[in-house]
């Protein structure tokens, strides 16, 4: 897995249009707290419980068919990294994690998007 900061992730991004990019957080998060234009949703983990998605695998192989990058972004990176390295151990090599995600590390006062991330840096999201 090769891990990019958020910059680097949509210059990739743009010049790989048949790469795939994977939002694995929540449905609420991806929902309520926004998410990068273009990314699909597929949780890692779901529910109140916070269980790991059994059907990650499967959809992540059917979004990304044969021989797309899989880019994967969460909250902090954190998911993202996890997933990638389910994904590894299950066969799928092009494989690329965003580091800091979508919301960025926490600052010494616990919030987030004040550092780094992909909203802090400006690149496009969208909130539904």
């Amino acid at each position: 897995m090769r891990h990019m900061n958020p910059k680097e992730t949509h210059a990739f991004l743009q010049a790989n249009p048949s790469a795939v990019f994977i939002d694995c957080r929540s449905e609420w998060e991806f929902l309520f707290v926004g998410h990068p234009v273009g990314a699909v949703l597929i949780p890692w983990y779901e529910g109140e419980n916070w269980d790991f998605n059994p059907k990650f695998l499967r959809d992540v192989r059917a979004a990304s068919s044969i021989n797309r990058p899989v880019v994967l972004i969460c909250r902090s990176g954190n998911r993202s990294r996890e997933a990638g390295e389910f994904l590894e151990k299950n066969g799928m090599t092009d494989i690329y994690n965003v580091t800091y995600g979508f919301e960025g590390e926490l600052d010494e006062n616990h919030h987030r998007s004040t550092q780094n991330g992909w909203r802090y840096d400006g690149l496009p999201w969208e909130q539904c």
